[in-house]
């Protein structure tokens, strides 16, 4: 595990629905780490007991995600694809993870990838973060207020929140309905 790896933990949101919901969502339980960068929440879903993909642009962070994963004795499997280029699998997951990642058209393709009844679990920055002065700045990587809980409104929100402390981030926890 790298340096960098270890100095940028898990998400305590995504922890806490990951297990929360992980026996309740359906099986065969497969879970999608979109952006999965060096799988920083693969290895919390592996442990909840995913069945665990991600995907990132990077090949060498996919490589490293995969070690990271071994190395807690899990199975990651990951795929180095540009998004803009390729579209996720269609209702291939029940729960999908994104964080810190913003790209406004694959809102639909992460919406399709997600199974009825599986969960998307998002969180990642708004317009609020340049007033602190770090992280993102161009307004393409930025939520607008609200913008996140509009972008899954056909889904069941199980939870939304927006916060500025200690980073300012819309999370959101949604249920894709049955047909």
């Amino acid at each position: 595990m790298s340096q960098e790896s270890a100095a940028d933990p898990p998400s305590p949101f995504v922890i806490r629905w990951a297990t929360a919901l992980a026996g309740s969502v359906p099986a065969p339980r497969r879970a999608l780490d979109v952006a999965m960068g060096r799988g920083r929440h693969a290895v919390v879903l592996g442990q909840a007991g995913f069945r665990t993909f991600g995907v990132d642009v990077k090949l060498d962070a996919v490589r490293e995600a995969l070690e990271r994963a071994a190395a807690y004795g899990l199975s990651v499997r990951g795929w180095c694809a540009d998004l803009t280029q390729y579209p996720l699998p269609r209702e291939a997951f029940e729960f999908v993870v994104v964080t810190r990642y913003l790209q406004r058209d694959l809102f639909a393709s992460i919406r399709e990838a997600v199974t009825p009844d599986g969960v998307v679990v998002y969180e990642t920055f708004t317009v609020n973060q340049r007033a602190l002065g770090a992280g993102p700045r161009s307004p393409d990587h930025l939520l607008q207020p609200g913008e996140l809980r509009e972008r899954f409104s056909v889904f069941e929100i199980l939870f939304y929140e927006e916060v500025m402390a200690p980073e300012a981030v819309a999370r959101v926890v949604a249920r894709r309905p049955s047909p």
